[in-house]
């Protein structure tokens, strides 16, 4: 594949100012990191730039706050990164202005510093010139891992891509990769599972998808809206019933375009929505009026399994059933199970996002057996849909 965006191996940082955009958007609890996942994945970037004597000066968001707020600080995120990569972690606490500058110029090469919520000026989000211009004053180059929030054309993940020398970290670099031999220049045949409850949200990505791939697997409460559309009795079941002429519109696409639509054709039925509650497989030609879809059913997953066996590559978004209760799990867990298999013996390329699916993967046991798990939820979405990135096109080699 051509390289298409500039990298770390593109530029010698040594005693330079970076400007390193990362997600620390972790979650807390009582001012302690409950899972330091994603600071992890940037752990990488920073100890590369530092080691090479570069000066990294962390920008995140965190939260959504209106304006300065201690509960969303990120003071508690920087210690707890220090932690992770060993390494002293300074503080500042504002992201612009005196207390940034200071704590920017007293920095030596190798030293790491995390700047003050960047959402604590409302300018961030208006990717507001004049505060593009103050964030610019206190780097030489500007470097991008934060892919989760780069489908915001904010002032700290796009404007400064504008105002300085840009590169992708590599955590970024990895996700893009990833995603390029997904879906950009992927080995065919090409096969997408997309679960999940509702068609209405995943509306655009199932329309891009169907022109990109060889067979699309629909699965979740959403396979429920296209056997409505299909004539099928889908009783109680979850279903946009409202969508079955947009549902009809994707299936015509997916026919022009040579591509199987492959939909259960059996289901597992239960009459409450709880775990345990008994349930039973049925054919689609009989499920009870009275009845609930829950999970796809064993002949459905013969067909998934068999379709994930004749694919090169598999992209997955969304679970096929009701994870989160046994005995309704089975489906997803079995199938990420097969996928996993098939990826441990070097036949296939799978690459899976989104947060139910990550915790599917997770439940499963398998999410480190995958090719490549996207933790960053909207970006993934509308990397699937097809739409640029704010923050991915800055990088790019024109």
């Amino acid at each position: 594949m051509t390289k298409t965006f500039r990298t770390l191996d593109d530029v010698d940082v040594k005693g330079k100012r970076v400007l390193l955009r990362v997600d620390l958007n972790v979650p807390m609890e009582g001012g302690r990191v409950t899972d330091a996942t994603r600071l992890e994945r940037i752990a990488p970037t920073v100890t590369e730039i530092s080691g090479k004597g570069g000066r990294v000066v962390l920008l995140a968001h965190f939260g959504r706050p209106k304006g300065r707020d201690a509960k969303d600080s990120l003071r508690p995120v920087a210690s707890a990164l220090s932690h992770v990569i060993k390494k002293p972690v300074g503080f500042a606490e504002d992201c612009v202005g005196e207390a940034a500058e200071k704590a920017v110029s007293a920095m030596k090469d190798g030293d790491i510093l995390c700047l003050e919520n960047t959402r604590f000026h409302k300018e961030e989000e208006k990717n507001d010139p004049v505060f593009v211009a103050e964030l610019a004053k206190l780097g030489d180059i500007w470097v991008n891992d934060a892919f989760s929030a780069a489908h915001r054309a904010h002032a700290s993940t796009e404007g400064l891509g504008h105002k300085l020398p840009a590169y992708a970290g590599r955590t970024m670099q990895a996700e893009l990769d990833a995603l390029g031999k997904a879906l950009e220049a992927p080995t065919k045949p090409v096969i997408a599972i997309i679960g999940g409850a509702k068609v209405s949200t995943k509306i655009d990505l199932l329309e891009n998808l169907v022109s990109k791939v060889d067979a699309l697997v629909i699965g979740g409460g959403m396979a429920n809206t296209f056997l409505h559309a299909q004539g099928v009795g889908v009783g109680k079941s979850l279903a946009e019933k409202e969508l079955a002429a947009t549902a009809l519109r994707i299936f015509e696409k997916a026919e022009a375009a040579n591509c199987a639509i492959i939909l259960p054709v059996d289901a597992i039925v239960a009459y409450h929505f709880a775990a345990n509650a008994p349930a039973q497989a049925y054919g689609l030609d009989s499920i009870p009026a009275d009845g609930m879809i829950l999970d796809v059913g064993p002949q459905s997953i013969a067909r998934i399994h068999a379709a994930i066996d004749d694919a090169a590559t598999l992209v997955w978004n969304g679970p096929l059933g009701a994870f989160e209760m046994p005995p309704f799990d089975r489906g997803t867990m079995v199938a990420a199970r097969h996928a996993a298999e098939r990826t441990r013996a070097k036949k296939l390329i799978s690459v899976a996002g989104g947060g139910d699916t990550v915790a599917a993967l997770n439940q499963a046991g398998v999410a480190g057996d995958f090719t490549y798990v996207s933790t960053a939820g909207g970006a993934f979405l509308e990397w699937m849909e097809g739409k640029p990135l704010p923050g991915v096109e800055v990088l790019k080699i024109r």
